[in-house]
This record gives C-alpha cells, structure tokens and sequence, in this order.
C-alpha cells in the first residue's frame, strides 16, 4: 500500500491537473510534517530494537497543536525532503498486523499514516482484515461453533478454502481474536495470539482521530479496499460503504488525511467521480492483470499500466502510484540480490505521480541477498540501508512493517540532504516558504499498501 497531500488553500476542489515538479508536491499532510514527527528526544531516532524505541516526551512537534481540525488537517505543504513512513497494517512486525494495538504501536514509533485494509461482512459491514478469508489471520478454525461456515470460493481467480467475513456477521466476527499470520518468520508475535479483536473501520478512524489530538499531530489513514470486484459479484458494495463512512466522518473532502487505495481501476475512477477523496493506484506484479479489467475481458497488465504512457493515464484517476520494489529495485530471479535500478520512479514523477513503495520488512526473507545478515529467513537485516536505498533512487514514501526502522531511515537521509530545513508547525499559505505552483494544479499526494 498509501503517500501524502500536498493541497494549497485555494485548490481544496477539483481542479483540472497539469504536470508539476514533484519537488513542490511531496508530503504536506501532517502538522507538523513527517520529518518533526520523526524527530526523538534531543534530535534522536526512535529505536528499533523491537519496536520500544523512545517516545517523543509531549508527543511530536514540539507541543505544538494542529492548527486546523484532524479532519481538515491536510492542506499544509511540506518538503521535497519530508519522505513519509506508512505503516503496513499497523506495526506488524511486532503486533499481529490489522489490530488496534497494531495501529497504537506504529502512531507511537512515529508513523504518519496507518494502513486498514478493508473487507466485508454478511451484513455490510466494513471490517480490517487483509483478505477475506480470515483463517490464516483469527482463531476461527479453533471454533467449533463455526465448523460449518467452512467453503471453497473462487476470488479473483484463486481457489481458496477457509473462512470469509462475507459469511459472518459483525456481531458473530466480534467473537473471533486475531493472531500472527507469519508465526515461523515471527514468532514473538504468537505472545499476543486471542488478545485482539478485528477492527471495524470505524474503530481505526477513531484511533487515528485520537492519537492526532494526543500527539499532536497528524495521523492519517489509507484504507486498502480490498476484492472490489469479488464482493460486487456477491452483492456488496464496497465503495457505497467507504464514502458512507467517510461522509459520517466528515472525511469525504480534499483536506483530509485520508487516501484510499486499490489493486483495481474502475473502482478508482468510481470514487474520483463521485467522491473528493484522494485515491493511489496499487501495483501487483507486472505480467499480472487487476480483477476488474479481468472480469470485464480486458487484457491491461500492471506492468502496462506502469508504463510511461501508463502513468499518465494513472494521473488522470489517481493522485500516486504505489508499486512494489521490484518496479524500482528489482532482485535476480537466481540469487535475489538487488539488480541495477529502473526508471520507474522518474517516469512516474514525469507523469505528476509521487511514488510510494511497498512492503519493507526487516527480516532476512524479505530482503535482498546483500542485505540478509544470516541465511536464517526469520533473522534480522538490514532494513534501514534496503530502505535508504530507496530513497536514494527519490520515491515519495515507503510502506514498512516495522515503522520505527522506516522513521529512522527517512530521518537519516533526510538529515544528509543538504541546506537547513525550513520551521515547521504552523499554516503555510500561499505566501509561505513552499508556495505551491500557480494556476491549475492536480491533486498531489503520494500513497498506498500490500
């Protein structure tokens, strides 16, 4: 998945988008921006060892309030230099992921968005789960009372067997506690196996809402919907749900800290129709082709639409573009160390699109060769150098498992750019120190997940 706003006052409706330097575009969601937020104690780093790395004492930005609402928290510009951590279904390199104390954990490691992934239940309602079927993710197998909700159903074209919040409701879902999804990679995580309940959508609002006035800044979020297609064949109407809870949120607008992404496409230029919520469009690998544009008999791949003439497409539904690191750093099919660079990132940019990559994670089996510290899958590398990497090659944001690592990773490198960085904390208006472009502007964000 998600990255962030970078909205002027006077361009809070929809504006016809021309092209603009993505240096003037990057990362203005937070009050105060991204860069403050990372900031520890005395100009330290929060640690990574674990996930208990030191607390801003008063929270972040320097006691200083948002100066606008959370839910119109958006329209200050940042920086060229203000990279943006997602955190990757919570902290969930160190929580089981899509739980509150996921979430809280990530907020307090410095992270500026959350990442809900959203899926339905029988009735309707929107629940955080990263896919539908829930065994892999909760306690259900172990409960005799739903032995017979057990089937095999077919989404987006993989035969799958288990469990699915479709056949649940959200009362029955509620009954259910979460655990780890990755118990031989992280088995440290097994501690707080059935300590969790699934979130509902609303719930993660709430949270981000909650810990922006306790900190002081602000938190976004970037909901996945996840299996557009799949649930609309079921009769589910995902889309419909989102904006509902969106508009009882107040959050349907082109200043809030929400950006809402999807694999799919249709559904995306859905909501730049009927909604002014920022949107990114997900990458899955390149010769694979998104659920929609396979239901409607299409033959577009995402590696198509990562095309130069692709990307500009992109930017006429979508604010971002969120691919995975192959798309910038890709990894020999052989040995999986890191293969010379491509020109993804300076084509998107070319096209109006931030760049936002995922999913970074520290241990050795999701890294690349010359990053693993042992051939141990389960064993810790270097995540922050994978992470710099990025960063080197100009992507916008980054999605990580582990926010903490992240956070330190963009404080890092943005602290060998060079120049000082400009105060931050307070409104900066056309007139401020990064005035926008002038005229027509597109929307400008930078985000996404997986």
């Amino acid at each position: 998945m998600i990255p962030h706003a970078t909205i002027p006052p006077n361009a809070r409706r929809r504006r016809p988008r021309a092209a603009v330097a993505v240096g003037a575009l990057v990362l203005g969601l937070t009050l105060p921006t991204a860069a403050d937020a990372h900031r520890g104690p005395a100009g330290g780093h929060p640690g990574t060892g674990g996930g208990h790395g030191p607390v801003h004492p008063g929270g972040p930005g320097h006691g200083s309030s948002p100066a606008r609402p959370w839910e119109r928290s958006a329209p200050n510009f940042g920086s060229a230099l203000d990279r943006v951590v997602y955190a990757h279904r919570g902290a969930s390199g160190y929580r089981p992921e899509h739980t509150l104390e996921a979430y809280r954990l990530a907020i307090q490691q410095g992270a500026d968005f959350i990442e809900p992934d959203l899926v339905s239940t029988k009735d309707g309602q929107l629940v955080d789960r990263h896919e539908n079927e829930i065994s892999g993710t909760t306690d259900v197998a172990t409960r005799p009372e739903f032995a017979d909700r057990k089937r095999t159903k077919v989404v987006d074209g993989t035969t799958l067997t288990g469990w699915f919040t479709e056949d649940f409701t959200l009362k029955e879902l509620r009954t259910l506690r979460a655990k780890e999804r990755l118990p031989a990679i992280r088995p440290a995580n097994t501690a707080y196996d059935g300590q969790y309940q699934v979130p509902t959508f609303q719930e993660v609002i709430d949270t981000a809402r909650r810990a922006s006035k306790a900190t002081h800044r602000t938190i976004g979020i970037v909901p996945e919907i996840k299996h557009s297609t799949y649930f609309r064949s079921v009769g589910i109407d995902q889309e419909s749900e989102v904006l509902k809870t969106l508009r009882k949120n107040h959050l349907d607008d082109r200043r809030a800290p929400v950006i809402v992404q999807s694999f799919e496409v249709s559904n995306l230029k859905l909501l730049r129709r009927e909604s002014k919520v920022h949107t990114v469009q997900l990458l899955d690998a390149p010769t694979a082709k998104p659920a929609d544009v396979v239901k409607a008999g299409g033959s577009t791949t995402y590696g198509q639409i990562a095309s130069p003439a692709g990307l500009k497409d992109v930017a006429t539904y979508a604010d971002a573009v969120s691919p995975n690191t192959d798309y910038v750093v890709p990894r020999d099919a052989t040995t999986g160390a890191s293969l010379a660079p491509t020109s993804f990132v300076k084509d998107a940019h070319a096209a109006g699109l931030p760049v936002v990559v995922y999913t970074f994670r520290r241990e050795n089996s999701f890294l690349p060769l010359e990053r693993r510290s042992s051939t141990d899958p389960a064993g810790i590398g270097d995540l922050q150098g994978y992470i710099t990497q990025f960063l080197q090659q100009g992507v916008d944001a980054v999605f990580s498992d582990d926010p903490d690592i992240a956070v330190a990773a963009t404080r890092a490198f943005e602290a060998s750019q060079q120049g000082p960085k400009p105060p931050h904390g307070g409104p900066t208006g056309p007139k401020g120190p990064h005035e926008g472009p002038k005229g027509p502007q597109r929307r400008a964000v930078a985000g996404a997940a997986r």
